[in-house]
Order: C-alpha cells, then sequence, then structure tokens
C-alpha cells in the first residue's frame, strides 16, 4: 500500500523556496510514496514539478490570525484530509505561537496521521516524532527540514533549492554585458528589511558607469523600484508587477548578479543559483541566508549589537524592526559594490574604499549568572575600572555597558528588543538588591552589588586620574552640562570633552554620533532612561568610534544636584529605591515590576 505523507508549509515565498530541498531529498527518499504539499496559494507554483504529487493550496491571507485560517474555504481544504488518510504528517514550522501550534495540531489530526514528525521547542505536544529546536538561527532553516526529512527515512545533507520555470522568451532584450537584477522591496511580512532606494541606485549607476552593466528592477508594484529608477542617473529596466513568480525565475537566472534584501525574491535568485548580494538588518540572517550550497552569495550588514531583533532565539521578536532602521542605513552603497564584485570574483575598482576592518578578536571569557535568561557578571568595581582602563587602551570597538535591575529584567520579558541588547552587551552589572537575592537564590552569589549611580561617580574618579576622556548625553537641557561642571570642580584634570542635551529619536542620531565622534572622547555615558538609553547604544555601536558606552539613567540627575540622593544609611542597605520613591511618587507605577521580578525568579529561575 502506497504510503502517504502530508507536508506542511504554509508560509510565504521565502519559507517555501527553503523547504524544496527537504521535499527533494524525501522524493528521492521514497519514489513510489504520496507526497501531499500543504501550501500557500499564492506560491504553490513555486515549487519544481515531480517533487510533489498533489498541492492543498490554503489561502493565506492573514494566516497568521486564527480568523484568516477558519476561513469557510480553508476549513473545507482541511475536512477533505480525512478522505484519503495519511501515514505521516511533516509540520515544516517552528511552533512559535500557541495559536500557530493549535494550527497545526488541527492539520495533524485531520489528517488522521499515526505519525507527526516536528520541531520541539516545549510547545511539541502533539508531535509523536520530533527534533529539539535550538530556535532561529541555530541552524539554517533549510537544515531544520532537511532534518526533518531525514527523521522520516531521507538521506542527511545538503540539497539545493527546486523551483519551477517558465523557460518561456524573456520580457528583456539581450545583453552583451553586465547582467544586474535589483530588489528594492522585502516582501509584504516586513518593510523593514528593505534598503533605501538611493543607495540601490547609487550601486546600479556604478556598476553602469564601470562595467556597462544592464540594471533590471523586479519585484510587485508595491515594492521601491519606482524610487529606484528615479534616484537613478542611468536607464533601468523596470519589470516590477510584469512577471509571474516562474517567469521571475527565469528572468533571475539570466542574470549575472542579483542583489537585494531578505526576501522570498532573494531566495528564488539563491536557487536559481545566480550570485547573490543581500543585505541583512533586523532579519536573522542565520537563519534566512540565500541557500545555495556551492553557489556564491554574500551578506553584508553593519551588524550593530541589537541585530538581529526579529525571528531570534525561539521568539518572533521585532518582526517591524524599530523606528530608526539604524542597521540598515549603515549598510554602504560601497559595501554592497564591493560584495558584488567579490562574489563576482572580479577585481574591485581601485577608486572603491578598502573593506572594514577585520572583526574584533572574540569576547573575554565572562562570570555571569543568568537570571530569567539576562547574564549579570560577578563584579567588583575594582575588577569593572581595571577592565575599562583595558578597553580604553586597547578595544578596536564600542564596549557597551548596561546597569541591570530586576526592574530591567522584567520589562526584558516582554521587549524582544531589550531583551536581546541585554543578552547582548559586554558587560551586565548588578544595579538592585533584588539581583543580588536572585544570584544567592540561585546559588551563583554576587560578589557585590555594582550601581550605576555609584558607578558613574567612580567612572569620573578614574577618569581623572588615570585621564580618560568623558561626553555626557543627557536628555533634559541643562542637566549634562550642570553635571560636567559639578565634575570639574570636584575633580581637577577630569577631561569632559563634550556635553548635549540630546534625545533617542532616529532623526537626532546622526548628527549626536558626529559629535561623540567629532569630541575624541573614549567614554560616552547616555542618560535617556531604560531602555531608551540602552536601545540608542546598541544601535550605533558600529559607528561610535569610543571604547565605552554605558546608559546612566538618572546618575547625572544626582550629580548635577537636580534629584537628591538617599541618605548614605538607605544606600548602604539597598533602600535608596524606597527614597527615590518618595521623592518621586510617580515612580510607583514601575516598583510594581518588583513583586513580579520575585515571583518570576521562583518559578523560572535562571529561563
Amino acid at each position: 500500500m502506497t504510503h502517504r505523507f502530508l507536508l506542511v508549509q504554509p508560509a510565504d515565498l521565502g519559507d517555501m523556496i527553503v523547504t524544496t530541498p527537504a521535499l527533494a531529498a524525501l522524493r528521492q527518499a521514497h519514489p513510489a510514496a504520496h507526497l501531499t504539499l500543504l501550501a500557500a496559494e499564492r506560491v504553490a507554483g513555486v515549487v519544481e514539478e515531480g517533487l510533489v504529487d498533489e498541492i492543498i493550496p490554503l489561502d493565506r491571507r492573514g494566516f497568521n490570525s486564527t480568523l484568516a485560517f477558519l476561513r469557510p474555504g480553508n476549513l473545507r481544504r482541511l475536512w477533505r484530509l480525512r478522505r484519503p488518510g495519511y501515514d505521516t504528517v511533516i509540520v515544516f514550522r517552528h511552533l512559535t505561537l500557541r495559536a500557530g501550534t493549535l494550527k497545526f495540531w488541527l492539520i495533524a489530526k485531520a489528517s488522521r496521521a499515526t505519525r507527526v514528525i516536528g520541531l520541539d521547542n516545549g510547545h511539541g505536544w502533539f508531535l509523536t516524532d520530533r527534533l529539539p529546536d535550538g530556535g532561529f538561527g541555530a541552524q539554517h532553516e533549510a537544515e531544520y527540514w532537511l532534518a526533518l526529512a531525514a527523521l522520516a527515512g531521507a538521506a542527511p545533507g545538503p540539497q539545493r533549492a527546486r523551483v519551477a520555470f517558465d523557460r518561456g522568451p524573456l520580457p528583456l532584450a539581450a545583453t552583451l554585458g553586465m547582467r544586474v537584477v535589483i530588489h528594492a522591496g522585502s516582501g509584504g511580512y516586513s518593510r523593514a528589511r528593505r534598503w533605501s532606494p538611493q543607495f540601490f541606485a547609487r550601486v546600479a549607476d556604478a556598476l553602469v558607469a564601470q562595467q556597462g552593466a544592464q540594471i533590471v528592477l523586479v519585484g510587485a508594484a508595491e515594492d521601491d523600484a519606482a524610487a529606484v529608477q528615479q534616484a537613478m542617473q542611468q536607464p533601468a529596466l523596470n519589470l516590477t508587477g510584469q512577471t509571474s513568480l516562474t517567469g521571475l525565475a527565469d528572468v533571475l537566472r539570466s542574470a549575472d548578479v542579483f542583489i537585494g534584501a531578505d526576501s522570498g525574491v532573494m531566495h528564488l535568485a539563491a536557487a536559481v543559483r545566480t550570485p547573490v548580494v543581500a543585505i541583512f538588518g533586523p532579519s536573522n540572517h542565520a537563519a534566512w541566508q540565500p541557500w545555495s550550497p556551492g553557489g556564491r552569495t554574500r551578506i553584508v550588514r553593519s551588524g550593530p549589537e541589537c541585530s538581529p531583533c526579529s525571528y531570534v532565539g525561539h521568539g518572533v521578536g521585532q518582526r517591524d524592526g524599530c523606528a530608526a532602521r539604524t542597521c540598515m542605513k549603515l549598510v554602504t552603497p560601497e559595501q554592497v559594490l564591493r560584495a558584488v564584485y567579490e562574489v563576482l570574483e572580479l577585481p574591485a575598482p581601485a577608486d572603491l574604499p578598502p573593506p572594514p576592518p577585520a572583526p574584533p578578536p572574540p569576547p573575554r571569557v565572562r562570570d555571569v549568572v543568568h537570571i530569567l535568561g539576562i547574564p549579570v557578571d560577578r563584579i567588583t568595581y575594582s575588577q569593572w575600572m581595571d577592565l575599562v582602563d583595558t578597553w580604553v587602551q586597547h578595544s578596536p570597538r564600542c564596549q557597551h555597558v548596561c546597569t541591570t535591575n530586576p526592574e530591567f529584567v522584567v520589562m526584558a520579558q516582554r521587549d524582544a528588543s531589550f531583551r536581546h541588547i541585554l543578552q547582548r552587551a559586554d558587560l551586565c552589572i548588578a544595579d538592585g538588591v533584588g539581583l543580588l537575592w536572585a544570584a544567592r537564590l540561585l546559588g551563583r552569589p554576587l560578589p557585590e552589588r555594582v550601581t550605576g549611580s555609584d558607578g558613574t561617580l567612580i567612572i569620573a574618579q578614574e577618569a581623572a586620574r588615570r585621564g580618560w576622556k568623558l561626553f555626557l548625553l543627557g536628555a533634559a537641557p541643562g542637566v549634562a552640562e550642570t553635571a560636567a561642571a559639578v565634575m570639574r570642580e570636584h575633580l581637577p584634570g577630569i577631561q569632559v570633552v563634550g556635553t548635549y542635551p540630546g534625545s533617542p529619536a532616529p532623526e537626532e542620531e546622526d548628527a549626536l554620533v558626529e559629535r561623540i565622534n567629532a569630541s575624541g572622547a573614549e567614554i560616552v555615558l547616555v542618560a535617556y532612561g531604560a531602555p531608551a538609553q540602552d536601545k540608542w547604544i546598541a544601535r550605533n555601536t558600529p559607528r561610535l568610534r569610543v571604547k565605552m558606552a554605558m546608559g546612566v539613567g538618572g546618575a547625572l540627575d544626582f550629580i548635577a544636584g537636580v534629584v537628591p540622593r538617599a541618605p548614605e544609611a538607605m544606600r548602604r542597605y539597598g533602600l535608596e529605591w524606597l527614597y527615590r520613591l518618595y521623592k518621586q511618587p510617580w515612580r510607583i507605577v514601575r516598583m510594581l515590576r518588583l513583586p513580579l521580578f520575585v515571583v518570576l525568579v521562583i518559578l523560572r529561575g535562571e529561563k
């Protein structure tokens, strides 16, 4: 009797393409089996003929919502799964959301299969055969799906993606020179992944001037091709909205190189073996880079500390990135041009700026305790200052210090971007008696409480002694300037080389970074409050030419005398929060996170 597989991949174009290697592996392992693919209607046609025997199309418009999944047409299709019955279901999706898990259970239930294969991140209660889900980026998505296919009997090992073609006449003229296909979009899922149309135009114009390239713009009507064409000085052929997916595959296969951001079109270009230059920002390049075993691809990304911020670990994260989108702005046309010449194995023009310096050496070995998934360094004030001096003397990049407290840890449970930043920061000091309590409870006591307020004062004292140059960046007018004046009065010889009452607004950050870099500062103290200050630092780390950046919250207010500090006795017993609550009653809302912190630590501990 023929074995019947139901293969579930209801997501969009990119997901479908990186699933085709697993489909090919299953077809090779089970040539006589009946393979049915449950796929999104709008991308089902991209699957190469012969990989599966049958495709059941789902109306995926709003598939992530329960209401869309429960559309009558989709329910009818699911009900029909019962008629033939299936032996094995393979779910080619992460069980990220509870609603999604329920949907896949319903599909498996409707199929009447006795075997259900999938990734388990703790939500795979309905699976009969499972592989551990290491999270997004632990492996490429294609590798995850190949591993599931291997669990169903397929041969392990890489497979290329398989897509369908039109194989008809191309809708563009032949050329004797280089053909460059550009996609200035990011699919319908997230506009945050898009690169600047003006930057695409500069790359395109340069390739026309240097190589006589034919520029072809592709994608959907809602992509930014029109803006790219308008910004270009040279001619370009705009095919957006004029090809089917299979026709687009033909166009991409004819190109010498494809340039675009993370999108389904990028995956299609990699699948047809065209050399790919892919620009990544908020999305997870480890999970979604072009899949082309043995092919030629280059990833270009600026790599700020907060990137990637979407689909990291086991969570969706920030699907739409942040308002600043600095990670995409910092990718320059020159970097992309150099990647084009590298992927084509051509000598780069002499006037192209040199590549960025080699990545810094691996980070130091840290002694940390994890509290609710957030690392807290087991360090003393003295050790911290020696570390700062080492950074000032030798670090090739900006080191980010977070003044972590129980309130931050609770905030990070819901704010994925803040959580990723705390997890990736170079140092997280224990600013809060609640962290000392939690560390003792977990059997990893901290040597002492290391606060941001006292730490800022100690940094100022050490700066006067060791010659470190400081820049104070405050939100309220006059606070940074007054704090600098107080430092100069009490610490002769201190070098506060700049102050500015800025803000974390995206439209201000270019000027602020330029001002800080021009000052020659080695340490910048940012008083924007959490989480804004740490998010500002994280997204600007690649271009800050300082050795250390730290969010100091209200520490500058203390130094400037705007807010009085608690009496010494209250500080000694960790009760400064109570004094601040007395002086600033509005903090009660923030303080309510403290009992929640206690409950979460007792229930979850390190996780």
